[in-house]
């Protein structure tokens, strides 16, 4: 059984070399003036399908045998993770059909089908994803590419960190004082603590969640994966997932400590990214620079990377944000 793993990560960067993009290291003198430090961010808004997903979906797909590229692939997501293995499938020359609920963005469920993806909608209170993915996945003979819970797609995202640690050298910075990044079933978070446990084990990685969806803080702080409580609702989609993965979270328990963030701190952190740094983030792949501009992280004097995780929001609440027209759930 392949464990994630460094090396796994290595390979993985190798992998997925000219076909991912190794999206830019990137600075704002407005940002580190108001830190008080530097605050060096991961762009993976500019990565392909528009979100750090592809890197695990590719490194995951593009090891298909043919006879399994002949069967197809199967992936159950809420829009970035489903996006990428459509992306990736294309690709790779297989078909790919996802499993998607049905109060998904329309941006990512457009995303999937331009990508050539096949469309399967739930209802995510009363069904199961994942029961609907293994069914499909069986009757079809296709392969599962699960969003976290796979090894090589832990390893795929763990690629971010090397890039980081990285491109940080390359601009003087070494080590990182911390790094910043947000959390869901934390595969993200997991390949990125392999890279950082192995190149720069004494920053601590701080994972960011939203307010009511705290499954990682919960989880860490009993030692055990944990489920939160029922929620009110929140603008990060993409952080949805009720628990951490059963691979992701012995990883991610090297975790400094979890911070979460409220929507109302989600929106002023999308809003600073198009008014400010000009660029277009999503809710969910803003709460690490959320929790930065909250305060919730001290990078006073520091060096501080940050992960903008995905750029896939849905044009009008992005319109209602940037126009301070949103009203906050809780």
């Amino acid at each position: 059984m392949h464990i994630a793993s460094f090396s796994g990560v290595q390979d993985a960067a190798r992998q997925i070399a000219g076909h991912a993009v190794r999206t830019p290291l990137i600075e704002s003198p407005a940002l580190n003036e108001r830190a008080g430090g530097r605050i060096l961010m991961k762009a993976e808004t500019l990565q392909v399908a528009g979100a750090f997903k592809f890197r695990g979906a590719y490194n995951r797909i593009s090891r298909l045998t043919e006879a399994e590229k002949a069967r197809g692939v199967v992936a159950y997501s809420s829009g970035n993770h489903a996006q990428a293995v459509a992306a990736a499938a294309r690709m790779v020359g297989t078909t790919a059909i996802i499993v998607m609920p049905a109060d998904s963005p329309k941006v990512k469920v457009d995303g999937v089908i331009a990508f050539g993806g096949e469309v399967r909608m739930y209802d995510r209170y009363t069904e199961s994803r994942e029961a609907i993915g293994e069914e499909i996945a069986e009757s079809r003979g296709s392969v599962l590419v699960r969003p976290f819970d796979d090894p090589f797609v832990i390893e795929g995202q763990g690629t971010i960190g090397l890039e980081i640690i990285d491109q940080a050298k390359a601009l003087g910075i070494a080590p990182l004082d911390q790094l910043v990044c947000g959390a869901s079933g934390g595969g993200l978070i997991a390949g990125i603590n392999l890279a950082m446990a192995a190149q720069a084990p004494h920053a601590p990685v701080i994972a960011v969640e939203p307010k009511h969806y705290n499954d990682m803080q919960l989880s860490i702080a009993a030692g055990q994966r944990m489920t939160y409580a029922p929620a009110p609702g929140t603008i990060c989609d993409a952080l949805m997932t009720d628990r951490p993965g059963e691979l992701t979270f012995p990883i991610n328990r090297r975790i400094d400590r979890v911070e979460t963030v409220s929507d109302a701190e989600v929106a002023e952190a999308v809003r600073y990214a198009f008014r400010v740094l000009k660029l277009v983030v999503e809710p969910g792949g803003a709460v690490s620079l959320a929790a930065v501009l909250a305060g919730k992280v001290e990078t006073k004097g520091r060096a501080t990377a940050l992960v903008l995780s995905g750029g896939n929001v849905d044009p009008a609440l992005f319109a209602a944000i940037i126009e301070d027209r949103f009203t906050p759930i809780a």
